[in-house]
């Protein structure tokens, strides 16, 4: 129960939409050009991007390990009741 807990308010936690520049330099070029004609959705497209590419591996990860926890709690709880069956 505490680790489905810690998975909530870690999804919440990142869930929080914060502003970040995280463009490199020729991304960043082509953003101010943009910006500089009057287009400034191509810089919010680019940086919402830059964060999908940069959180979906560590959700994967997290998603993969809930679910390896999960599958060892139910082969602890068959093994426990084998064992108390075989007594």
């Amino acid at each position: 129960m505490r680790f489905i807990k810690f998975i909530i308010l870690f999804f919440i936690a990142f869930s929080v939409n914060l502003s970040a520049n995280a463009q490199c330099a020729m991304c960043r070029t082509q953003v101010v050009n943009n910006v500089s004609h009057g287009d400034t959705a191509l810089a919010a497209g680019l940086n919402f991007g830059i964060m999908y590419l940069f959180f979906a591996p560590y959700i994967i990860v997290a998603i993969v390990a809930f679910l390896w926890y999960r599958n060892s709690k139910v082969n602890e709880r068959k093994r426990s009741l084998i064992s108390r069956i075989g007594r």
